[in-house]
């Protein structure tokens, strides 16, 4: 920068000279005479020479200029060189000591390693003497243990099996006591985690379900305008009462009961056939046997029309679709039969509700549950005419319309005939149990002696225990009231019993609902004043 500013002074320096020399040239042309020439070039020179001067002065305090920030530059290159030569050493020796640092780190370490395994080492040598030594021991405490094992079995007179016996039948008492805490907990842990939810699901399958009960017996009554009308109906030497009874092979009851005929017959679809036969007879007026075929075929096609619009309604109030048309129709026939004077269709539309909703709480397909609790008794549809439980017949019906193999499943499990493997079979069980034991769905019509002897049953299954002082069935057969001796069964054995008791009436007994056994043991001491 200096030697730039010193030539660009020189140029500058150069350039007023030849501006003076021009200016003087510039004069002495104008003035034209000799001494204004002479004057003129005086004039020039004299500032030729003054701008020599000035020029010479101008260069020397650019050279004066130039060597102070010369000197100037080097100083400040000076200091700069020596800075960074000072910051320079020190990060060397920040960085010298941090490795040092370092260095001093890695050396502990392996101090320490070193020190860690030496002890390891030692340890180890250690272990491998105590295990030594450990079985050393334990071979001399196992001989000395055989040892006192012969002198205790010849001291007792007992081998080790007879005292191992003999102590387990001492403990017998203390495990009882032990089993029955254990069962009450067990118990108890399943009626709060269980029981709650069940309630909820199953009262609320019951408040969802609405279906109206058809109770029907075996025997229909048709009114008759007149008494006079019975003789017409029998006709002459019976021969119409005769053609109807043939016909739709019902029998008919005409006795001192005024104004009514009595139709009997198991088979719920011919009674119905010739009740409506028999009113439109009596609403004709006209009967003989050729009449009496005509009414018999026309409520024949008329109860087979209703049987279809009984099955599509059931079809339609439990939504299940796809279903085949015989089935179907064998679903209509269920309006016309009944199972302990309940109405099997009416029942088999309750179980398909409940099987629904019991399946939908559950997060199971409420659809096929619907499917399974409507079909699981359409076996009685045709019981009068296949040989064979309702189940099985239900069954082979299902599998010849190719139904849903879980559904042919929960009909043949719904009374146990086959161990339910799916959660729809069980849904079914616990609907068809629920439907069946509604109060006043259904009676069980048994006589008075079987209703005895199922009680007399229960009595004798619990006094078959020892230490049974007595039994009673009360409610129907629904609680049996147990006394024991307590001297013979204590308050630990009691919960054992009852859990024994309830298996042997489950697995030897038929009975709807449940049955509540109560264990009562009391103690009375009695002494008199004198």
């Amino acid at each position: 920068m200096q030697e730039v500013s010193l030539a660009l002074m020189l140029v500058l320096c150069l350039v007023a000279l030849l501006l003076g020399a021009g200016i003087a040239g510039w004069i002495c042309y104008h003035k034209g005479t000799r001494a204004g020439v002479e004057q003129r070039k005086q004039q020039a020179e004299a500032a030729i020479g003054s701008a020599e001067k000035e020029a010479s002065r101008i260069l020397e305090d650019a050279k004066k200029d130039a060597a102070s920030r010369k000197k100037n530059a080097l100083v400040e290159a000076k200091d700069e060189i020596y800075k960074l030569r000072s910051d320079a050493e020190k990060e060397i020796k920040d960085r010298r000591s941090e490795i040092g640092r370092q260095e001093r780190r890695v050396q502990q370490k392996e101090e320490s390693l070193d020190k860690k395994t030496d002890n390891l080492e030692r340890k180890e040598e250690n272990l491998k003497r105590k295990l030594c030594n450990a079985e050393e021991r334990l071979a001399e405490v196992e001989s000395v243990k055989d040892q006192q094992m012969h002198e205790l079995e010849r001291i007792s007179g007992l081998t080790q099996d007879q005292a191992k016996e003999y102590i387990l039948s001492m403990l017998e008492n203390d495990l009882v006591h032990d089993k029955a805490v254990k069962i009450s907990l067990y118990e108890q842990q399943l009626k709060d985690e269980c029981e709650e939810k069940a309630r909820s699901y199953i009262s609320l399958a019951i408040a969802k379900c609405a279906a109206d009960q058809v109770s029907e017996s075996a025997v229909s009554v048709v009114a008759l305008p007149n008494d006079e009308m019975k003789g017409r109906i029998i006709g002459r030497e019976g021969r119409n009462i005769r053609t109807l009874e043939i016909l739709t092979g019902v029998d008919i009851i005409i006795d001192d009961t005024p104004e009514v005929i009595t139709l009997s017959c198991f088979d719920h679809v011919r009674r119905e056939v010739a009740r409506i036969a028999l009113e439109k007879l009596i609403a004709d007026g006209r009967i003989h046997p050729t009449k009496i075929e005509e009414m018999v075929e026309k409520a024949r096609h008329e109860v087979e029309h209703r049987i279809r619009q009984e099955g599509e309604r059931a079809v339609l109030e439990t939504n299940v679709h796809g279903l085949n048309n015989e089935l179907i129709k064998l679903l209509g026939r269920l309006y016309y039969r009944t199972s302990y004077r309940q109405n099997v269709l009416a029942h088999s539309i309750e179980v398909s509700k409940l099987c629904g909703v019991l399946a939908s709480e559950l997060g199971i397909d409420a659809n096929l549950a619907r499917r399974a609790g409507l079909l699981h008794d359409i076996g009685k549809a045709l019981t009068a005419e296949i040989e064979g439980s309702h189940v099985q017949i239900g069954v082979d019906v299902c599998r010849k319309y190719d139904e849903n193999q879980e559904v042919i499943h929960a009909i043949e499990a719904h009374h146990n005939d086959v161990e339910p493997r799916t959660a729809i079979a069980c849904i079914v069980q616990a609907a068809d149990a629920i439907s069946a034991a509604r109060p006043a769905a259904r009676s069980e019509n048994e006589n008075y002696e079987n209703y005895i002897k199922r009680l007399q049953k229960l009595e004798d299954i619990c006094t078959s225990y020892d230490g049974i002082e007595k039994c009673y069935a009360l409610q129907a057969g629904r609680e049996i009231r147990v006394m024991v001796v307590p001297e013979v069964i204590n308050d630990e054995k009691m919960v054992l019993v009852a859990r024994q008791i309830a298996k042997q009436i489950e697995s030897e007994m038929e009975y709807p609902g449940q049955i509540k056994i109560n264990l009562i043991r009391e103690s009375r001491v009695v002494d008199y004043a004198k």
